[in-house]
C-alpha cells in the first residue's frame, strides 16, 4: 500500500536557477573554478563541481581582480589581489541594497545563488495579509530578513556571528529599511527556538540556511546532519495556525533535498499543503550551462 504523507512531498526535483543581474553574474566555469561578476569587480573562486573546461580564454580569467586560493579547510583561505584590496561595496537586488566584501571564507558576503530562494520570500510574504511574521535563522547579513521586510513582513533575524549582524544592521541602512519592524539578535539558533517555544511565540514563515558546521556565540557547537533534525521539529512548533511557509537550505555534500523534504514531512505531519525539494544553480551569462550549489526544502501551506 502506497504512503500518502501530509504535507505532501513534490515527485519530482525542481531546479531553481539564478541568472546574473545587474549586481553579479556568473561569467565562465570550469577547471574547478568559477569566474563571477560582483558589481565593478571579476573574481575567481573554487568550485570542484565544475568539471568541465572554462569556455573562455586564459586571459579572461588571469585578468581577474581577485583570486581566492584556498588552503585546504573548509571554505578558508587568502585572497590575491589585481591592486589594492577593495574596501565594501554597494550591490544589491531589486529593491534590497548590501555590501560586498571579501572575506576569509571566499564568498562575498552574500551568496547569490539564493535570489531564487529571495524571490520566492519576496511572493509568500507579498502574497500574505497584514504584516506576517517572520523568523530568520542563520541569517548571516541579513539579504533574506530585508527581503521579507521590504515586502511587508515583521522579521526576527538570527545569527550566532556579532559582525555578521553588525554587516546586516549595516546593510538595513544601506537599502532604507532600517525603521521596519525587524529584531536582530546575536543567539545560538537552537537556544533561541528552544526560547520561543517556551514562551509561547508563533510565526507566519521560517527560513534557516544552516552552514555544515559552526559555533554560537557562547562556543556551542553546531553540526549540520546531527543537529538539524531537533531543529526542524522545533520550528515547526513555531508556525502559527496561519502559517503559510518554511524554508530550509543546506550546502553539504552528504545531504540532498529530499532528504530536507523528508523531514520538512516529518516535522509538519498533518499541516497539509505541499513540499517541493531541490537544488539551488548559478547559470552562466547568456548559456545553458549552470553549477549546482545547495539543496532546498520548502514547505508552503497552500498544495
Amino acid at each position: 500500500m502506497a504512503l500518502t504523507l501530509n504535507p505532501a512531498i513534490a515527485l519530482a526535483p525542481t531546479v531553481m536557477r539564478t541568472g546574473g543581474w545587474d549586481a553579479y553574474g556568473l561569467i565562465d566555469s570550469g577547471a574547478g573554478r568559477k569566474l563571477e561578476r560582483f558589481g565593478p569587480y571579476r573574481a575567481v573562486r573554487p568550485e570542484p563541481q565544475c568539471l568541465w573546461r572554462p569556455a573562455l580564454a586564459d586571459a579572461a580569467w588571469t585578468s581577474a581582480d581577485a583570486v581566492f586560493d584556498p588552503d585546504g579547510e573548509e571554505d578558508a583561505g587568502r585572497w590575491r589581489f589585481n591592486g589594492p584590496a577593495p574596501a565594501p561595496f554597494a550591490l544589491g537586488w531589486r529593491g534590497v541594497k548590501f555590501l560586498g566584501r571579501f572575506t576569509p571564507f571566499r564568498h562575498l558576503a552574500f551568496f547569490p545563488e539564493q535570489a531564487a530562494n529571495w524571490e520566492w520570500l519576496a511572493e509568500r510574504v507579498g502574497g500574505s495579509s497584514g504584516s506576517p511574521r517572520v523568523l530568520n535563522l542563520f541569517g548571516y547579513t541579513g539579504v533574506a530578513s530585508l527581503v521579507c521586510a521590504d515586502a511587508g513582513a515583521s522579521v526576527t533575524h538570527v545569527d550566532a556571528s556579532r559582525r555578521a549582524v553588525g554587516w546586516a544592521r549595516e546593510n538595513a541602512e544601506l537599502s532604507n529599511l532600517a525603521d521596519r519592524p525587524i529584531r536582530w539578535l546575536t543567539e545560538d539558533a537552537r537556544k533561541w527556538v528552544a526560547r520561543e517555544r517556551r514562551r509561547g511565540s508563533r510565526y507566519e514563515g521560517v527560513v534557516l540556511d544552516p552552514p555544515k558546521y559552526g559555533r554560537g556565540p557562547d562556543g556551542e557547537v553546531w553540526r549540520l546532519l546531527e543537529d538539524l533534525p531537533e531543529l526542524i521539529a522545533g520550528c515547526a512548533e513555531l508556525l502559527s495556525d496561519e502559517a503559510s511557509f518554511l524554508l530550509v537550505n543546506a550546502y553539504a555534500e552528504r545531504i540532498s533535498g529530499l532528504a530536507l523534504a523528508g523531514l520538512l514531512a516529518q516535522a509538519l505531519a498533518g499541516r497539509g499543503g505541499r513540499i517541493d525539494w531541490g537544488e539551488l544553480a548559478l547559470m552562466e551569462d547568456g548559456g545553458a550551462r549552470g553549477v549546482g550549489v545547495s539543496f532546498f526544502a520548502r514547505w508552503s501551506a497552500e498544495p
